[in-house]
């Protein structure tokens, strides 16, 4: 731990809770075992040409089948907390309100929750990790359909709160909505893969499809709040939120006031579109409403007042940072940025942070810091940091260098000092620490070739064999010192 963190020693209050962020289609495995049923992913996956280096998550790292020892592990790195996702098309294989529950899948779950308990780790379930059931998608288009889409995720939602909510007390019901609309409906790259490049997709619209099921994600995660907290918190006594993505955006030219709104409007587009409903006005974002006009959805009054202040609490997910200039030109109608430019360096030719193996995330604690600072100044919620992670170059096999994972380990040390630094000096409430994530794991489109985890999994055995990293020693040895003691 270096000298830094320990002028930070007791920082953070004694109920943080800190561990590691998984999603379901990314390492259960057992994609059709005991009667799961097709989610959009599985369908991607299985039509070729789709994910950068041809594999599937038919086998992932086989969490279905290993979660007991995966727990263990879990215990052994120190964690508090362990949040993962629900495979809908697990528990009803079809996904639809009036579809059959497949007992098997809630067994499993149940089963999960029960382990991670019995080891005192808390549970934190994801709803909704953007695997859709491939039926609903086949049905009526999926999210695409708010009116035939949300009581389907309601009744979803329901089951998993009848038959887990009794030990699970911290939910949230969409992650990443802007990441799973802007992926799979604007550039059309992730499942189920629509948008208006022909040359990629056969169907989609990317001007207005991702504002579409955006607006589906807000509305139909405002009447699973609603739902949760009349009818299940009283006897649970849980709570219930959402996660956002988003990374910081600071002006390319902090002396050009044109480039410091463009950062502004940057963030805006990115966190604002679906923190501003559900945080602060219950609207969108006047920036984004300026810029795509009727192609955003208008609130009903009904809707509005359903989403605002929908959620407990303020799910963050952030990674990096980028230098933002303003453009000249008029914005593209398939522009969803707030027609800014991303740029790698600053004015100065600051870099943004050093490279990972991931094109778009550099390491920037700094950007990081202030991003908490900008949440918590235009929310004022408290903030439950969902996740933040690395990859590094290089880890292609379980050496000593590798397993020595000095860059993620620089990465943590960096971004958890900010958490510490936020909270200490800054007044920032931030309530926990979910590093993405706890194995390598098959990354969506990137297939098994993006490695975040703490632990290596050696994909070519059979067993998909672990071997923690120094980066999980590490990150025990510093929440150990930052979390106050009772």
């Amino acid at each position: 731990m270096n000298a830094q963190l320990e002028d930070l020693k007791g920082t953070l209050r004694s109920d943080f809770y800190w561990g590691y962020a998984t999603a379901a289609a990314q390492i259960e495995g057992g994609w059709n075992a005991d009667g799961k049923g097709e989610s959009i992913w599985d369908h991607f996956a299985h039509t070729p040409g789709k994910v950068k280096d041809g594999s599937t998550p038919d086998d992932a790292v086989l969490s279905y089948y290993k979660y007991k020892e995966d727990v263990a592990l879990l215990k052994s790195y120190g964690v508090t907390a362990y949040r993962f996702s629900l495979s809908w098309s697990r528990i009803i294989p079809l996904g639809g309100a009036a579809d059959p529950v497949n007992e098997a899948g809630i067994a499993y779950y149940s089963s999960l929750v029960d382990e991670l308990l019995a080891n005192g780790i808390t549970p934190f379930v994801t709803l909704f990790h953007w695997d859709t059931p491939q039926a609903l998608e086949e049905r009526y288009g999926g999210l695409l359909n708010q009116e035939a889409y949300t009581p389907d995720f309601v009744r979803y939602a329901r089951v998993c709160f009848e038959r887990l909510g009794d030990r699970v007390k911290h939910w949230i019901t969409y992650n990443e909505p802007g990441v799973y609309t802007l992926a799979g409906y604007a550039a059309g790259v992730h499942a189920p893969a629509r948008s208006s490049f022909r040359d990629r997709n056969a169907e989609g619209d990317s001007s207005t499809e991702p504002f579409t099921v955006g607006h589906t994600e807000l509305v139909s995660h405002g009447y699973v709040a609603k739902m949760y907290r009349e009818e299940f918190k009283p006897s649970q006594k849980g709570m219930i939120g959402i996660t956002l993505h988003g990374n910081f955006s600071e002006p390319w030219d902090v002396e050009d006031p044109l480039d410091v709104a463009a950062a502004q409007r940057a963030l805006e587009f990115e966190i604002g579109w679906f923190a501003d409903p559900v945080h602060k006005t219950g609207d969108y974002p006047a920036s984004m409403r300026a810029q795509l006009g009727d192609r955003l959805p208008r609130f009903t009054p009904e809707e509005s007042a359903l989403v605002k202040g929908s959620s407990d609490f303020y799910g963050m997910n952030s990674y990096t940072t980028f230098y933002v200039k303003h453009k000249t030109t008029p914005p593209d109608i398939n522009d969803h940025k707030g027609n800014i430019e991303q740029c790698e360096t600053n004015k100065q030719g600051v870099p943004r942070g050093p490279v990972s193996d991931t094109y778009w995330l550099r390491t920037c604690p700094e950007g990081f810091r202030k991003l908490l600072n900008w949440i918590w100044t235009r929310y004022g919620v408290p903030i439950y940091i969902t996740e933040n992670g690395t990859t590094a170059k290089g880890e292609t096999e379980p050496s000593k260098e590798v397993l020595n994972d000095t860059f993620r380990v620089e990465f943590f040390e960096g971004y958890v000092g900010s958490v510490a630094k936020a909270v200490k000096e800054d007044g920032v409430d931030i309530r926990s620490y979910f590093a993405w994530t706890f194995t390598d794991n098959w990354e969506w489109q990137a297939g098994y070739s993006d490695r975040f985890g703490v632990t290596f999994i050696d994909f070519e055995s059979k067993e998909k064999t672990r071997y923690p990293k120094r980066s999980a020693t590490v990150l025990k040895e510093m929440f150990q010192k930052l979390i106050s003691e009772k």
